[in-house]
This record gives C-alpha cells, structure tokens and sequence, in this order.
C-alpha cells in the first residue's frame, strides 16, 4: 500500500461520531509510535496545526513541545496572535523564535518558487532540530505537521509543499502525521470534536511558506512590507463588510513588477496588488465570489493610499482549475 495514498475503504469524516472514533483511533495510534519521547511541532497558529496540537495534546500532553517560528513571511501581528492564544490563553509549552532574518537572508535573490518552498522547508527543519537539542536535550525524536491530503496530492506533479517530500537528507526526526489523509473540511469536524474554538478551527488556511509565495518571484523587504500591509487593509475590509463568514479564503499577492501609474501629476513606476478570494470545501477546486463593487473600491482606495510602492489594484478572477488557489 502507498503510504501517501488515502484508504480507499476511508469515510468522509462528516459527523461527530465519525471523529470522535477518528480522534481515539488517532490518540492511540500516536501513543504506540512515540512512546515517551518528546514531539516537536511546527505550530503555525493555522487550521491544521492546532488541530494536530490538539489531539498530541490529548495524547502525550507534555511530551509535546510547540514551536512557533517567525520567519518573517507571517501576515500582520500573527505571530503576535498566535503567541496570545496558545501560550497565554491554552497553556501550552510554547517555544517562539524570532527567525526573520535567517529566512529572508537565505531567500535573498531566490526567484523559483519551488527553490522557494524548498529553502523555507529546509530552514523550518534546522530550526526545529536546534530547539529540540536545547529544550528536551535529545529526548525530542519525533518531528510533527499538519500535513493533509490536499498537500500530498498538490506535491505530486502541481507544487511543492514544505511538508511534503521537501525534508533535507539526514534530519534526525522521524515524522507524525495523524491529519495526513484528510481534507480540510475534515479537519474542521476533528477541531469542533477536540473542543477548538471557532476563532481557531475555521481560521483561513495559510500556507506554510506564508507570504513568501504570495510576494511571488525574488522576494525584497520592502516589496515584502507592502504586501503585508496591503493584504492587512484586504482582511479588514472584509471583515468589516460582513461577509468574511462567506469567504473560505480572501489574501493579496504582489508579483515582481512594476507598472506605470500617476500621483500628484507626477509619473510613477510601482507595484500592482492583485486581490484573491476563493470559495471552496476541500481545497481541490474553488470558485471565485462576486464580492460587492463597493467593498472592492474601498479596498482598492486603501491600498493606493495607505501603503508605499503600489499603483495598481486587481481582481483575479481565475477558478481551481484552472489557477490554483495560491499563486505560487
């Protein structure tokens, strides 16, 4: 049988019961793997994270360390977030590393996105094998992620993704991946059957290299800034409009260009923002919403206002497939 293919016999996990079986399936399946070793987990503050976090939690409890790693490509005051919710309000064993610049230095020139993804993937896995060493002292043997099915079939032949197929040689952790065939939706009624809040199990997906595929081809800070700015005002619109409910997911992207603009009579050479909001329920495909001209225009306004570098905005209009819901 192929490790990475989902049980053909496998129900779509639709009902309370259906996890709550898949939760004390999941429990013991990690209890006889582990054992009494420590548990590094990669945790983003994301959907799948804290619901891996979730049920390692229930299963071997302190044996698990969390790691949240900034490494630079987060949307802002995530990290910030992330810290708040899960070390000061959940309690957990909470380890944060500040790695911005290590990252961004390692991604300085890197066009390629799967060079991209490839480094930032590498990268995570250093960082965690130092924080094992210096937190357990060697007891930390086992390397968690959220990992899910849509990430193992996109890594086949669409894109790589940092949690799939993309460890460097030698890493010293073996892996623990008890979300691995399932789909997103899935993954929400497991969070729902573990007890996670709303504000955490339907939280927008957000992937892995952060917005370091979103600030697509060679990534520069300031470029980076931009986008994180841009991408800030996008939620907040959204939000404020009352229809983020409605939205699986809403991001901007910045791509490596320039276009011609006007400000102050003046002639200006700057940046586009392209808006991308998809509706889907597994992450396979996704349609694109018809969201209000209205809230499109003060988002738009801004965006050219309120953030340096930018002269256009645009909305992609592009369903999966044929896009892909992220960019790069």
């Amino acid at each position: 049988m192929n490790p990475n293919k989902r049980p053909e016999d496998m129900e779509r996990i639709v009902t309370a019961e259906q996890a709550e079986a898949f939760i004390e399936k999941s429990v013991a399946e990690v209890r006889k793997q582990v054992g009494d070793a420590g548990v590094l987990l990669a945790l983003s503050g994301g959907v799948d994270s804290s619901v891996v976090a979730a049920l390692l939690i229930k299963a071997i409890g302190e044996q698990l360390l969390a790691v949240h790693v900034n490494h630079g490509l987060m949307r802002e005051g995530e990290s910030e977030e992330v810290v708040r919710v899960f070390r000061d309000e959940l309690g957990a064993n909470l380890v944060y590393v500040d790695a911005a610049d290590r990252f961004l230095d390692k991604l300085a020139g890197v066009s390629d996105p799967e060079t991209k993804r490839k480094i930032i993937g590498a990268e995570f896995i250093e960082v965690f094998d130092e924080e094992a060493r210096k937190a357990a002292e060697g007891n930390v043997r086992f390397l968690a992620q959220g990992t899910i099915y849509p990430d193992i079939l996109e890594s086949d032949g669409v894109k790589a993704h940092h949690n799939v197929g993309g460890l460097p040689e030698g890493m010293e952790f073996e892996l623990v991946e008890p979300v691995k065939f399932l789909y997103k939706d899935e993954v929400r009624v497991i969070g729902r059957a573990l007890g996670l809040p709303s504000s955490m199990v339907d939280r927008q997906p957000f992937p892995g290299p952060g917005l370091g595929v979103r600030c697509l081809g060679a990534i520069t800070r300031d470029r980076l800034e931009a986008l994180r700015k841009a991408d800030a005002i996008f939620r907040e619109e959204i939000v404020a409009a009352g229809i983020g409910d409605s939205i699986w997911q809403y991001f901007t992207v910045v791509p490596d260009m320039r276009a011609t603009g006007v400000r102050d009579e003046k002639r200006l050479y700057a940046w586009p923002v392209i808006l991308r909001a998809v509706n889907t329920v597994d992450a396979m495909t996704a349609t694109v919403p018809k969201i209000d001209w209205a809230v499109l225009e003060k988002v738009t306004t801004r965006i050219l206002s309120e953030v340096d570098g930018v002269c256009r905005v645009a909305y992609d209009l592009t369903p999966k497939p044929v896009g892909t819901i992220e960019w790069e």
